[in-house]
C-alpha cells in the first residue's frame, strides 16, 4: 500500500478580484521533510496555508493532509495540521493554560495535561503559565501561539514566519524545539524571509513567485544551479579606475574590498589580477565563496520565467 504524502497540493488556483494569488501551483511534501515555502511578499505563501488549514477555499483544485482533502475530509485535515500563524492571534480573556486547554478540548482531547505541562515547560512558559494573555510580551505570546498549534500533536506543522519579530534566544530555543519535533518524525513546513533558516534547516524547497511555482528542489540542488561564484578581494594602491573589464564583475564595494561575480565556466580570475597589477593595484587578500540561498532567491523571483511543475 503507497502511503500519500504529508502534502498534496494539486494544481490549485486562487484569486481575489483581478488578483491571481496562486496559478496551477502542483507540488506535494513528502512525510517527515523539513520543508521549505519561500517567496517575496505577494507570492502567495499566506494564501496556500490558509488553503491548507482550511481558512480559504481553492478556486480550483484541491489539497490534502496525509490523504485526507482539506473541504470534503475537513475534520480529519485539521486534526493533522498544526499551523503557527504569522500573526499574533489570541484571546486575551484566558491565561496560558487555560487556552491550551481550551484548544485541546477543540480536538476532542480531554485529558491532555501531560502533554500541555511538557509545552509549557520546553517552550519556556512555566512562570506565565497562569498568566492572561494580554500581560504577555510579543516574544511570550509568539511562544503560545507555537504550543497551542502543537497541543493536538498534529503529524504536519506549518511555521509562518515563526521568528518575525522575536529576540535572538527565542529564535535558538525555537529552531532548537523545531529539530527535535522533526527529529521525532513530525513534517515540517517553514516560510520565512530569513533566507539563512531556511538554508540552514530545510532539506527541499519550494519558491512562489507572483502565484506561480518558480522552483521545487533541493537546497543542495538550488545551490548548484547559480551560475557564479564570488570573489572578495582587498586592494591597495592604484589610484586610476579600475579597468573596465574588471569593472563589469564587481557586484559590491566595501572601502578597499570588493567583490566579483564570476561565471563558474570561465576561468577569468587571473585575466582579473594581471588586469589590477597592471593598473597599479595591489593584491592583499583574496576570498572565493560558493552563492548562499539568497543569491539564487533573488535569481528566481527577478524576471525568470516559472519551472514545469511536478506533483512530487
Amino acid at each position: 500500500m503507497i502511503m500519500p504524502p504529508a502534502v498534496s497540493i494539486e494544481h490549485v488556483h486562487k484569486h481575489y478580484g483581478a488578483v491571481q494569488a496562486l496559478r496551477d501551483v502542483d507540488f506535494c511534501i513528502a512525510r517527515g521533510e523539513f520543508f521549505g515555502l519561500l517567496g517575496p511578499n505577494g507570492a502567495g505563501k499566506s494564501t496556500l496555508i490558509n488553503i491548507m488549514a482550511g481558512l480559504v477555499r481553492a478556486a480550483q483544485g484541491r489539497v490534502c493532509i496525509l490523504g485526507h482533502d482539506v473541504v470534503r475530509g475537513y475534520r480529519q485535515a485539521r486534526s493533522l495540521l498544526g499551523v503557527v500563524p504569522q500573526e499574533l492571534v489570541y484571546d486575551g480573556f484566558f491565561t496560558v493554560r487555560e487556552m491550551l486547554r481550551l484548544q485541546s478540548g477543540y480536538f476532542g482531547m480531554t485529558r491532555n495535561d501531560a502533554w500541555i505541562d511538557e509545552l509549557i515547560d520546553t517552550l519556556g512558559l512555566s512562570a506565565q503559565t497562569h498568566t492572561n494573555m494580554q500581560k504577555l510580551s510579543g516574544g511570550m505570546k509568539r511562544r503560545v501561539l507555537i504550543a497551542q498549534a502543537l497541543v493536538h500533536k498534529p503529524q504536519v506543522v506549518v511555521l509562518d514566519e515563526p521568528s518575525a519579530g522575536v529576540d535572538t534566544e527565542l529564535r535558538q530555543s525555537l529552531w532548537e524545539f523545531t529539530r527535535r519535533l522533526h527529529h521525532e518524525g513530525h513534517t515540517i513546513v517553514l516560510t520565512t524571509h530569513y533566507l539563512e533558516e531556511a538554508e540552514a534547516l530545510c532539506d527541499r524547497i519550494a519558491i512562489l513567485d507572483r502565484g506561480k511555482l518558480a522552483a521545487l528542489d533541493s537546497k543542495a540542488a538550488l545551490l548548484a544551479r547559480h551560475p557564479y561564484r564570488l570573489f572578495l578581494l582587498r586592494l591597495a594602491g592604484g589610484d586610476a579606475p579600475l579597468p573596465p573589464a574588471v569593472e563589469r564583475l564587481v557586484s559590491a564595494r566595501n572601502g578597499d574590498q570588493i567583490t566579483l561575480r564570476l561565471h563558474r565556466l570561465d576561468d577569468q580570475i587571473g585575466g582579473v589580477l594581471d588586469a589590477l597589477r597592471a593598473a597599479g593595484y595591489t593584491l592583499l587578500d583574496l576570498h572565493s565563496f560558493e552563492p548562499r540561498l539568497e543569491d539564487v532567491f533573488l535569481e528566481l523571483t527577478s524576471s525568470r520565467p516559472p519551472v514545469e511543475q511536478h506533483p512530487c
